[in-house]
């Protein structure tokens, strides 16, 4: 075996790397279950309940790491994008009671806006773009920048940063996967006995 391996060298730095591949592999997976870090599942619900905008109006980089600031002790009411709803689901999941949206984080708008550039009055700057936290606008330097509506989360964070100020916040028009049916109300059935009115 050993003669044939020196007079055949490729044959050996085949087996020899294919040797070590295995062992580099086998501790690898080895390290990969023993050292294997948990999530914290409190992190991933309180996450699942937010809107997912990655605004950073709440003051962190995004819900991710506003979902581990919460679960640490943050308050629960610094999201406008998710409103009261949002901040009655996290206080129903935490078991506190739930307070007021904090208004120095934003106000809570009940239509869902979205970005709008006057292509026009744009001249290109490109400040939108790295304000954008989901990359919804596109263009280039010294040229006209447009928004992708169904990528855009109305979060209103390019719209300070544009020298120009031809950025609007608009109402987003309702499509049919935005359209939902309205149920009606319940009333109250007064039950009425059948033979009433008939004679005995």
């Amino acid at each position: 075996m050993v003669e044939l391996l020196l007079n055949q060298p490729i044959l050996g730095a085949l087996l020899a790397l294919g040797s070590l591949a295995a062992l580099f592999g086998a501790v690898l997976g080895f390290a990969a279950i023993k050292f294997k870090v948990e999530g914290d599942p409190i992190v991933d619900q309180i996450d699942e309940l937010l809107p997912q905008t990655q605004c950073g109006q709440c003051g962190y980089p995004g819900c991710r790491p506003y979902a581990q600031a919460i679960a640490d002790g943050d308050a629960i009411n610094k999201c406008p994008p998710g409103g009261h709803t949002t901040i009655a689901s996290l206080a129903s999941l935490l078991d506190v009671e739930a307070p007021a949206l904090d208004e120095e984080h934003g106000e809570e708008s009940e239509v869902q806006k979205v970005a709008f550039i006057r292509e026009d009055e744009c001249i290109g700057c490109t400040k939108c773009i790295q304000a954008c936290p989901v990359d919804a606008i596109l263009g280039a330097a010294k040229q006209m920048h447009t928004v992708i509506v169904s990528e855009c989360t109305g979060c209103d964070l390019c719209v300070e940063p544009c020298p120009v100020d031809c950025i609007d916040m608009l109402p987003m028009e309702q499509g049919l996967n935005e359209w939902k049916w309205e149920l009606p109300k319940p009333t109250d059935i007064i039950a009425t006995d059948r033979n009433e009115g008939h004679a005995a």
